[in-house]
């Protein structure tokens, strides 16, 4: 079957918008701003900063343990939601702060900056 060349631009349109879909990033662009802000009010930068490890691990740390993995996006959600127990960096556990929001496009948000760091 030979297709025509309009026929082939269709294709790799619709191709390239489904990568884009399942990709691990997303189309939205991260509002770096509102997830600082965010992450200051839920008291995130207490134990957590863009590239040095204080109490937690860096966010870049954390972005690159997350890394290409698919889920990664789903496992930040659920650690800063459900308030898990997490080991710190001294060795010792303590339960995860939830977010200050219920929204989950800033939760999203929130994540998104986390893992593009």
């Amino acid at each position: 079957m030979k297709l025509s060349i309009s026929q082939k631009l269709i294709t790799l349109s619709v191709l390239s918008v489904a990568a884009a879909a399942f990709s691990a990033t997303s189309f939205a662009a991260v509002d770096a701003a509102a997830a600082q802000a965010l992450a200051k009010k839920s008291d995130c930068l207490k134990c957590h900063a863009v590239d040095k490890t204080k109490k937690g691990p860096s966010y870049q740390k954390i972005a690159a343990k997350w890394k290409g993995k698919a889920d990664a996006e789903a496992k930040l959600i659920e650690a800063i939601t459900k308030a898990p127990k997490v080991k710190l960096e001294d060795g010792t556990q303590e339960d995860h702060k939830v977010i200050a929001s219920k929204d989950m496009a800033e939760i999203k948000n929130v994540v998104g900056w986390i893992l593009a760091q």
